[in-house]
């Protein structure tokens, strides 16, 4: 049936497959194959959003950063509001050196997934890095003071040079590069350039050597030449950019002033970078499991903050908001129910009365998931269908749903859990996100088999394998296994009680045909008397 269409090229594999390899191409580090591959996917099925975010990942790894920016600014053709799309525009801008356009990005993704981390660290680190390279206001002083007649002269001296020389200059502009370059690498310690370079300090050193002994008036000299200055030239980029990123002196200077806010506490401090220091140490202290350390941080900074004035900070109730919010989750990680019911409410009253859409969404989702691990699921499935008008994206759905679909199931209300199940994987596959798919697909399957229909079941889990299958997830494909066997099993059962069944009805039909005609022979005796009686 398919031999024409093998004939010349081979099988074809499916997106999902060139996608899968192109994913663990990716982890290995093979960047340069995992970028064939997913243009190869890309090719089956265009402008899939996932894969360019991912192969613009693998431009960016191998710093093609323009070819970076393409992939992802493709991605958010069709959907603005792709958050991942977002966050890898603003990683290719950041890499490129456009921190003004990243910083943009870093916010934008944040205002879309407020809760995502990337987009807080990611507006940091763009924010250190146009301090870094233009300074900040504090440490720039400008003043009109001296004599500026200077700064005349040379610029009278700069306008005769290219009068004369322009010319010159023009035929000499490969030379002068170099000589740029060989000036622009003197101004840097070697000591400075190492520490930035690390690895790569080794090939740049070879790379000198190289340039040095290669005759430049062959053309295959020249041709090796250019390769090395082109290559010299992307390391000495590069220099600048991490240098622009962390000087050695900025984190010289940043680990002394550490050192005497440690020793000075927060003197100095203004209110409001001293309420943004504790969110993130708080938030990093709940990243890492350090339950109780973000708790008695996020106590101590709300007592803080309650004595401030609106002044002080302008965003008070948002904070307010955020830290009822992370001594909640806190609690709830501790097993205090009720303590994370009571801020988590305060989180959502707060969000309710002042029109903070982020507070609202985030009070309900935790409220929901403190009632889910409670055990009161009535209350969760509540809580969850009033955030559903409140999400932003096909992912927060995905969860959302499912997370309600858990819910029923475990209150044995299996058609609504299944119904829920298929929402969750419609979102997921718009979302393209396979994690999810993979997750929704078993909640279909687990409430199929309590609807006692074995056949979809097992569908369901067969195609739940693939999907671990495909994201090589061992410990999933080992409990789907599982689940398909003791499916099969059950399947084996029902036939084998149904044809028992089936034997035992007909064993009865044929006892109560033997019944039958004895009764048909009782009444012709009786009849035949009857008749001789009457003969009689």
């Amino acid at each position: 049936m398919y031999e024409d269409d093998r004939s010349s090229e081979g099988p074809r594999g499916t997106f999902e497959i060139y996608k899968a390899e192109a994913d663990s191409l990716f982890k290995q580090g093979e960047y340069r194959k995992s970028i064939e591959s997913y243009t190869t996917a890309l090719e089956l099925q265009r402008g899939d959003k996932s894969c360019l975010v991912a192969r613009s990942k693998c431009h960016l790894q191998l710093g093609d950063t323009k070819n970076a920016l393409v992939d992802a600014e493709a991605s958010l053709e069709e959907d603005k509001t792709f958050h991942k799309g977002v966050y890898q525009k603003a990683e290719a801008l950041y890499y490129k050196g456009d921190f003004e356009m990243a910083l943009v990005f870093y916010h934008r993704g944040h205002k879309l997934r407020p809760e995502l981390q990337e987009f807080r660290l990611g507006i940091q680190k763009a924010q250190e890095a146009i301090d870094n390279s233009v300074g900040t206001p504090e440490k720039v002083k400008l003043n009109t003071s001296g004599d500026l007649s200077f700064f005349q002269d040379q610029d009278d001296k700069q306008k005769r040079k290219r009068q004369t020389y322009g010319s010159f200059a023009r035929q000499n502009a490969q030379q002068q590069s170099k000589q740029k370059r060989d000036t622009t690498r003197s101004q840097a310690s070697e000591r400075t350039i190492k520490q930035m370079l690390g690895e790569l300090y080794g090939d740049r050193k070879y790379l000198e050597l190289l340039l040095k002994e290669t005759d430049a008036t062959t053309s295959t000299g020249k041709t090796i030449s250019d390769l090395v200055e082109e290559g010299l030239s992307y390391l000495d980029t590069r220099t600048d950019f991490w240098r622009q990123q962390k000087p050695m002196y900025t984190r010289l200077y940043e680990r002394r002033e550490q050192r005497r806010r440690r020793n000075s506490g927060n003197k100095g401090q203004s209110p409001q970078d001293y309420v943004m220091s504790e969110l993130e140490r708080i938030d990093e202290a709940q990243l890492n499991g350090k339950t109780s350390e973000s708790l008695k941080r996020a106590e101590k900074c709300l007592a803080t903050v309650q004595n401030y004035g609106d002044d002080a900070i302008p965003n008070k109730l948002e904070v307010t908001a955020n830290l009822h919010s992370y001594i909640g989750n806190a609690h709830l990680d501790m097993g205090n129910y009720e303590k994370a019911l009571h801020h988590h409410g305060i989180d959502l009253d707060i969000g309710e009365k002042n029109k903070l859409t982020d507070a609202v969404s985030r009070g309900l989702d935790n409220l929901g998931r403190v009632h889910a691990r409670s055990g009161s699921f009535e209350k969760a499935i509540q809580v969850w269908e009033r955030k559903l008008p409140l999400t932003k994206s096909s992912l927060e759905n995905t969860w959302l749903y499912h997370e309600i679909g858990r819910c029923h199931l475990e209150l044995r209300e299996y058609a609504d859990a299944k119904n829920y199940g298929e929402k969750s994987l419609a979102a997921s596959e718009d979302a393209q996100d396979m994690v999810w798919q993979l997750q929704a697909t078993v909640l279909i399957a687990q409430a199929q088999v309590k609807l006692s229909d074995l056949q979809g079941a097992l569908v369901s889990f067969e195609k739940a394998m693939d999907l671990a299958m495909v994201q090589d997830d061992r410990s999933a494909e080992v409990a789907i296994k599982k689940a398909i066997d003791e499916v099969n099993n059950k399947i084996v059962q029902s036939l084998k009680a149904e044809k028992e069944g089936g034997a035992s009805q007909e064993k009865t039909g044929e006892e109560t045909g033997e019944e039958q005609d004895d009764n048909q022979d009782d009444n012709m005796d009786d009849n035949k008397a009857a008749e001789e009686g009457g003969t009689a």
